[in-house]
């Protein structure tokens, strides 16, 4: 019998993400993937939002919420509970419940951030912000698609099967494994390091 492949890899590009207005109407973001892709209910989405004005974020109830600054002199989030939270350098990550809805204040003009959403049924998402001055490999287990975004730098991804990607800023790659592998990534520039979003999530 034929054996299963490694793994599948989709590479979505950033002319490819789809604008729509944020769930307050405070904003846009442009999406670059939702699972299912129709309907108000998703199991986990990545996207890419415009945050023109200091204001509130959209109540999401039922998520967990991964966020990373793009682009701008950063932001701070205060949360009911009397927490805060700065982003103030391209790829500083926060992580918080998405019930959680903090008020947002822009701290030098308008910010782009990236943000994925991953719903509580889908328990253990794992994400973390790396620069690329080295090789790295990333590991995912079975049943696990990662998630590789482009914050800075072009990336060159090696997937376990083979052959090679590139991929420029904003652009995302998603890989789904059918059995353990490790993924190499590195900066497409020898004299430059790239930084790269990863995210970990169960196929469940």
């Amino acid at each position: 019998m034929p054996q299963p492949q490694v793994e599948t890899l989709r590479i979505l590009r950033r002319a490819s993400f789809k604008t729509v207005p944020w769930k307050n109407g405070g904003g846009v973001t442009h999406e670059a993937i939702r699972v299912p892709a129709t309907g108000d209910s998703f199991r986990w989405r990545i996207s890419v939002a415009e945050i023109g004005a200091s204001g509130p974020f959209s109540d999401f109830q039922g998520y967990q919420r991964k966020m990373v600054l793009l682009r701008g002199l950063g932001l701070s989030l205060s949360f009911a509970d009397g927490a805060h939270r700065r982003l103030q350098q391209v790829g500083d990550m926060v992580e918080f419940d998405g019930a959680q809805g903090p008020h947002c204040e822009l701290l030098g003009g308008p910010c782009v951030d990236l943000n994925l959403m991953v719903a509580d049924a889908i328990p253990g998402a794992r994400a973390r912000v790396h620069s690329l001055s080295t090789d790295l490999a990333v590991e995912a287990l079975a049943g696990e698609s990662l998630l590789i975004f482009a914050i800075a730098g072009a990336v060159v991804v090696e997937p376990p099967s083979g052959g090679r990607e590139t991929l420029e800023p904003w652009d995302l790659a998603i890989l789904s494994h059918v059995k353990p592998a490790a993924t190499r990534l590195r900066s497409a520039a020898k004299d430059a390091a790239a930084q790269v979003f990863l995210a970990n999530l169960r196929d469940t």
